[in-house]
């Protein structure tokens, strides 16, 4: 396995305005990325949190029933005596989702490791899982690569309700003829039988899409001691008690400095990330499992059909004897998350940096700072088969997202074409638009109407033509079939759907080749967080 680093074009201006330490970005964020701004956080940490030992039980909680393993509880007696915390999360998703979710927890991961030894004191890794998330179409689905082409495969029953991750069933046979088309898709390695197995273990086990997530992550990653804990677990509700209540006390506060923040960042040509409103109570009221989001009236709080009106008073009643029924959104999940976990740093990607940027005021509202921001890793995984190819046609990872392995195939395409063919059928049009012209005239002469008869059978002569023009195209292509394939898998490998990798793809397709110890692999490697996308060669 060995590493490389390499610059990327930029696709994201505010992450490369961070990453630049543009004066522009100083209102927006309470610290900047160095070892300096670690230790000024690491003392106001210390300054003022105290409910670690309940947070660790609660996370001992939520996690004794996907397995504790000794690292776990390394970390846990840690956090439980007062350890801070690198934090990252991502909503549920199948396989674990998109590839940048196990990125985020390399990541925080690899940020906390570096952070104990040059702090002297202990971080421990959380990985905050987004199951109160409704947004069952972003995770219900995955790819595969098919015939060198990405392959959209999608679990297909929905909710007709917006329940929350946390708490929709998931249908296991669906699901396990779903993992039966992926990992048909996959091929048969010597580790296929055993992923296998264990994923349908792991399905066997979970109730929800968000269970079934958290199983195989602890698993991947139980040698590290990633803390999970799921923003929808009841007990951690319950703890959140307090906070909640002091967002409702300050809701109208938060709505308008966020919807001003907002403004500022869209001033300085970073657009609206959230879209806020000043009427938006950023809360939403659960019930069943389902979520409705609540704004703020003159009366009180309701969401938009009028189903559900609290006043102010009902609602703190709400957050103090049953939170569970309460759910965050955007804005106020990161304030939560500062009022439950001693919060070092928080990693996240370009939309989650985006969007916090907006947070700043409404943190000083509640007498916080804003954690540091920690973009997450930026990783490509290349196979020896493609890094092979890569070496063959003399070709970068920047030049395949680029293009370039796209227009390589074009041309090759266009130099295989039966020129002589396609030379000879041109002709045949030509002649056959010239006899059709003269009939035309003549019968035009004779005072025989029938010329949309005539446009109706050339047109079918030259629909005829043109069948026989693309048969002889794809008889040509299919003897360099082999060429194209390899065109087609540098596509689809390193930029699918013109996307980054970690974006499209879920970790199975690696672990399928590479074993279940890639996570340790990659674990392992000297990486750190910067403004380099790292190429991991396997």
């Amino acid at each position: 396995m060995k590493l490389e680093q390499v610059e990327l074009p930029v696709s994201n201006q505010l992450l490369f305005d961070y990453w630049s330490g543009s004066e522009k970005l100083q209102p927006f964020y309470q610290y900047e990325f160095n070892d300096y701004s670690f230790t000024t956080r690491l003392d106001y940490l210390k300054s003022r949190y105290t409910n670690n030992e309940e947070l660790s039980n609660i996370i001992r909680s939520y996690m004794e029933p996907l397995g504790i393993s000794e690292k776990v509880e390394e970390n846990l007696k840690h956090l439980e005596k007062g350890a801070v915390a690198v934090v990252g999360g991502q909503q549920a998703g199948i396989l674990t989702g998109p590839l940048y979710s196990v990125h985020k927890a390399i990541t925080v991961i690899l940020l906390s490791k570096e952070q104990s030894e040059k702090l002297g004191e202990k971080v421990v890794p959380i990985f905050w899982i987004a199951g109160e998330d409704h947004d069952l179409e972003e995770i219900n689905h995955t790819f595969t690569i098919h015939n060198g082409i990405p392959k959209k495969q999608v679990y297909d029953k929905r909710s007709s309700k917006k329940t929350m991750a946390s708490a929709t069933k998931i249908q296991k046979d669906e699901l396990i003829n779903l993992i039966e088309s992926i990992f048909n898709d996959y091929g048969e390695t010597e580790y296929t039988q055993d992923l296998f197995k264990f994923v349908l273990h792991q399905i066997e086990q979970s109730d929800t899409f968000t269970d079934l997530f958290a199983r195989i992550m602890n698993h991947l990653f139980k040698n590290e001691g990633l803390l999970m804990i799921d923003a929808a677990f009841t007990p951690f509700r319950k703890f959140e008690s307090s906070f909640f209540v002091k967002i409702i006390e300050q809701n109208e506060g938060i709505s308008k400095v966020v919807v001003e923040k907002e403004q500022l960042l869209d001033k300085e040509g970073y657009g609206k990330p959230i879209s806020a409103t000043i009427e938006n109570a950023n809360l939403f009221y659960v019930q069943d499992g389902e979520r409705f989001l609540l704004e703020r009236t003159a009366n009180g709080y309701q969401n938009s059909n009028g189903l559900f009106k609290f006043t102010k008073e009902q609602l703190l009643d709400i957050a103090k004897t049953s939170p569970e029924n309460l759910s965050n959104n955007v804005v106020t999940r990161p304030l939560i998350q500062e009022m439950a976990i001693p919060v070092l740093a928080f990693v996240g990607g370009p939309g989650e940096l985006a969007y916090w940027a907006t947070l700043k005021d409404a943190f000083e509202l509640l007498d916080l700072q804003m954690p540091i921001l920690a973009p997450r890793l930026n990783i490509t995984l290349l196979t020896r088969k493609v890094n092979q190819l890569l070496l063959d046609y003399e070709l970068t990872i920047a030049q395949v997202m680029d293009g370039s392995a796209q227009s390589l195939k074009e041309k090759f395409i266009n130099s295989v074409q039966d020129v002589e063919a396609k030379k000879q059928i041109a002709e045949l049009k030509g002649l056959l638009n010239e006899q059709y012209e003269k009939l035309a005239v003549h019968l035009t002469e004779q005072q025989i109407k029938l010329l949309p008869i005539i446009n109706k059978n050339k047109k079918y002569h030259e629909m005829q033509l043109e069948y026989l023009n693309k048969k002889i195209e794809q008889e040509v292509l299919a003897k360099h079939d082999k060429t194209i394939g390899q065109f087609n898998l540098l596509n689809a490998e390193i930029y699918p759907n013109e996307n980054l990798q970690e974006r499209v793809y879920n970790p199975f397709q690696y672990l399928n080749v590479y074993g279940i110890d890639l996570i340790n692999d990659l674990c392992k490697l000297p990486m750190t967080i910067s403004n380099k996308h790292y190429i991991v060669k396997l």
